[in-house]
Formats: structure tokens, sequence, C-alpha cells
């Protein structure tokens, strides 16, 4: 997935998926909170490979992972494509209305406009790309 699309949460605590991402999502995923303060959307074959990864750890590596599962919601879409956030990923990621949904690779996530704006301030910037793409051998 790829792209940013800037969004409201409506007064009813449901946010819109964008159009463009709308085929590679579903109308059925998994939200969780992200490694930053943002949430993150999984399509429902990415998520299958998080669970079956999660089948094959340890069970010392499978309790750090028992947060991650806890925080995750099955999210299914009404016909305008709105699905709820639920308070509590919204205090997460510090999102009141305006949103920033980003496409990132098999995932999407969502942003408050303010930590996205801050974000896209901070890293885009023609060295922090150079030296991104040479660490990752590009």
């Amino acid at each position: 997935m790829t792209g940013t699309y800037e969004h409201s949460i409506d007064s009813a605590g449901r946010l819109i998926v964008p159009a463009k991402l709308r085929s590679k999502l579903g109308s059925t995923f998994y939200l969780s909170v992200g490694v930053e303060k943002n949430l993150t959307l999984y399509p429902l074959a990415t998520w299958e490979r998080f669970r079956a990864k999660g089948r094959e750890l340890s069970t010392v590596d499978s309790a750090k992972m028992a947060l991650f599962f806890a925080a995750a919601w099955e999210c299914e879409v009404d016909k305008q494509w709105r699905f709820q956030i639920p308070g509590e990923f919204k205090d997460y990621a510090q999102i009141d209305r305006d949103v920033v949904v980003t496409g990132n690779n098999d995932r999407a996530q969502i942003w408050s406009a303010e930590s996205w704006k801050a974000k896209v301030q901070q890293q885009l910037n023609p060295e922090n790309i150079a030296a991104l793409l040479k660490e990752l051998g590009i």
C-alpha cells in the first residue's frame, strides 16, 4: 500500500478507509497499535502471517507478543467503508479528529495529523532518504 490520505474521525468515532486502499485492505482487517505513536491496519493475509509466526515462537517470546495481540481489534467496514476506532486506540496514538492514513508496504498506518506533520518535517529530507536507501542496500 502506498500514499498519504488526510481524513477526519466522525463524531461517532468512525474513520473512512481511503478509496485507494480499499481493494488492498479489504472489508475486514485488523487494527492494532503501531511501533510509534500511531495505529496500524493489517489486511487479513498480513495478519495471518503474524499469527503463524506467533505460533512458532517459544513460550517466553510468545509472552512478549501477548500485549500486541491483546491490543488488536478485528474491524469490518460499513456500507460507506467506515470502521470504528476504539477510544483506547485513539488515546494511544494521540488522535483527536484529524488523521493521516499512510500506506506502508503490506499495511496502512493511522497518525494524528500533528504527529504525521512533525514526522515529515523531521525525517523527509534528502540526507535521510539517501542514508535509508544506503542502509537497505538500494
